[in-house]
């Protein structure tokens, strides 16, 4: 017998908001967290605006002591640690104190580059042969489980401590992962989520590659432009998103306060055969992913009331709210509400799957669908096949009963989850 899985507890460090309540605020208002970075601009980049949350020495004291914090130079475990420990203390659980592990509890959380500012700082100690400097956090630092041999010490979780890595399908990928955890009685609750480190050493690659926008960098929060026809590219971003999932038996014994229930979902590749590459989709995988997700919850497509999609910022929009059209047997007409948090955020990398999911799930929860920032022009293959009604610059405040969140990954791998009003 498969046990029901909820979510009871959210915790986010966004570019746009760091906290539920201000990250709340920030997605109903179309509050945009991108701004110039002058680092970026000093190393002539040609995308010289991002979307980097914003901590302050007192907020990082509350999750590190001053130990804790001497040598650290990991953004990516830090944004971790508080969004893991801020969904923990959400959902109504405390931090144990005993020496006894907790059994029952464990994490998924995952990560795409880890510690990449401490690399540099030891590969300048090492080079000049300074090797007794490097400190002894070094290795925790930099290996990518990190974050979650971090929040397992924070949180004396006793159960499966893994950290994932799949690009941007990361952090959806996590929550799918530690749902079958759950749903197998193999864990009671897991905590699950992914990071992104950030600065220059992460976004130096995506520069490079010329898929970054240009072209607003003296007008930032115009710069993220999903499904805009004056897309221009990604604009880069940090953060890092968590929520903790359990059983609903276990939910209800202890009386939380329930988000949202996971009924299913689907993780694929498409094998870069087709239309796929290291950095491009197979349509057809991706479609597979999307109808596979659907009939694991047991639902019928048109159930599906609002998508909140990958939707970068790209050339591949286009091709994205396509696959949705196929995957879905849908119209203009009856295609549901879309949107893209990249447009207020920029695109978090491997934080993206869990940040955009727990906004989905605060739709859920509170009946709201956030609006899609710039994209008073959409593009127009998108308009043949959404009807521009379905993709709104302003909140529209709405009961949804189910949502489809789908992340797709550089690699051509693919995670679609479908969440449902508790």
């Amino acid at each position: 017998m498969h046990k029901r899985v909820v979510i009871t507890g959210l915790g986010v460090v966004a570019p746009n908001g760091v906290g539920l309540t201000t990250f709340t605020e920030a997605i109903k208002n179309g509050t945009s967290g991108i701004k110039h970075d002058p680092e970026l601009e000093r190393l002539q980049f040609a995308c010289q605006i991002a979307g980097k949350p914003e901590l302050s020495d007192e907020l990082i004291s509350r999750y590190m002591n001053d130990l804790e914090r001497r040598n650290f130079n990991s953004n990516g475990i830090l944004y971790g640690i508080i969004a893991g420990m801020d969904a923990w203390q959400d959902a109504g659980l405390s931090i144990p104190l005993t020496d006894e592990p907790d059994w029952d509890s464990g994490t998924i959380f995952g990560t795409g580059t880890s510690g990449i500012d401490k690399f540099r700082e030891s590969i300048y100690k090492v080079d000049d042969l300074q090797l007794r400097k490097l400190g002894s956090s070094v290795v925790v630092q930099t290996m990518a489980s990190g974050i979650s041999a971090y929040l397992s010490g924070k949180l004396g979780l006793g159960n499966q401590v893994s950290s994932n890595s799949s690009a941007c399908t990361t952090g959806t990928e996590s929550i799918l992962m530690a749902y079958e955890r759950i749903k197998s009685g193999q864990a009671v609750r897991m905590l699950a989520g992914s990071t992104s480190d950030s600065g220059p050493y992460i976004w130096a690659g995506f520069d490079a590659m010329k898929v970054c926008t240009y072209k607003h960098n003296h007008d930032p929060q115009k710069g993220s432009r999903p499904m805009s026809a004056s897309a221009s590219g990604f604009v880069p971003g940090s953060g890092a998103g968590a929520l903790l999932i359990e059983s609903l038996e276990s939910a209800l014994k202890r009386g939380a306060d329930i988000y949202a229930e996971i009924l299913g979902g689907h993780i694929n590749s498409g094998g870069q055969r087709g239309s796929g590459s290291m950095t491009a989709p197979n349509s057809i995988a991706v479609q597979r992913c999307i109808r596979s997700a659907i009939q694991a919850s047991g639902i019928n497509a048109n159930q599906i009331d609002a998508i909140n999609g990958h939707l970068t910022a790209t050339a591949k929009d286009a091709m994205e709210i396509h696959n949705w059209a196929i995957a879905l047997n849908s119209s203009p007409e009856n295609f549901p509400y879309i949107n893209s948090l990249k447009s207020m955020t920029g695109h978090c990398l491997s934080a993206a799957g869990s940040i955009e999911s727990v906004a989905s799930v605060l739709q859920l929860k509170y009946g709201f669908i956030f609006p899609s920032v710039n994209c008073e022009d959409l593009h127009l293959q998108i308009a043949e096949i959404v009807n521009k009604n379905k993709i709104k610059n302003q909140i529209v405040n709405q009961n949804i009963n189910i949502l489809a969140k789908a992340s797709f990954g550089f690699g051509d791998v693919n995670a679609c989850l479908i969440l449902k009003k508790y």
